[in-house]
């Protein structure tokens, strides 16, 4: 576990670059800028980030864990809580998705959603020789559903009922691989 000063500097960095390119855009956003923005220096910046695309993307890593470790047991319990973070970060995900800037968010949401999906099926006893393509399967599915879902401009459908449609569509494939 890093100590709690190197935990503030990357949360600080993190938030202040949500928050500038909420302001001002992807592609206005400079390293200088987040540095300021989180009352850090360039020199911490490069000890725990590489660039701001290394910085955008590294958050997803925590999210995925607490994501395994809440939905271990149920088939796709860990859907839920992906929504729901989805749903907290509807305007953020707004603001990349469909974007040059979003290309490198996207990747990592789809490796970590197809990380999240492969466990989960895993645990269901997929055999282990269909795993990969049901794994590319249904996170691309998942993937697009949540993309879907907060891009709509319809109104929010609730979480817990883009869950239901998910696990209702992924049952019968995992049913399928079963045999």
């Amino acid at each position: 576990m890093p100590d709690r000063r190197v935990q503030r500097s990357r949360e600080r960095l993190h938030r202040a670059l949500i928050t500038l390119v909420l302001e001002k855009g992807w592609d206005r956003v400079s390293v200088r800028d987040v540095c300021a923005r989180a009352g850090v220096g360039r020199s911490t910046f490069y000890v725990h980030f590489a660039d701001k695309e290394d910085l955008l993307v590294g958050g997803l890593d925590h999210v995925r864990d607490a994501l395994l470790a809440s939905g271990a047991g149920n088939a796709f319990g860990f859907v839920r809580g992906l929504v729901e973070h989805a749903d907290e970060s509807r305007r953020w995900v707004r603001a990349v998705i469909g974007k040059r800037s979003g290309l490198a968010v996207q990747r990592r949401f789809r490796e970590t959603v197809g990380e999240l999906v492969r466990a989960d099926l895993r645990a269901q006893r997929v055999p282990t020789g269909e795993l990969d393509t049901a794994t590319r399967f249904l996170a691309g599915a998942l993937v697009e559903m949540l993309f879907a879902w907060v891009e709509s401009r319809d109104g929010p459908t609730a979480s817990a009922e883009v869950e239901r449609r998910f696990v209702q569509l992924a049952a019968p494939v995992v049913a399928a691989l079963a045999r």
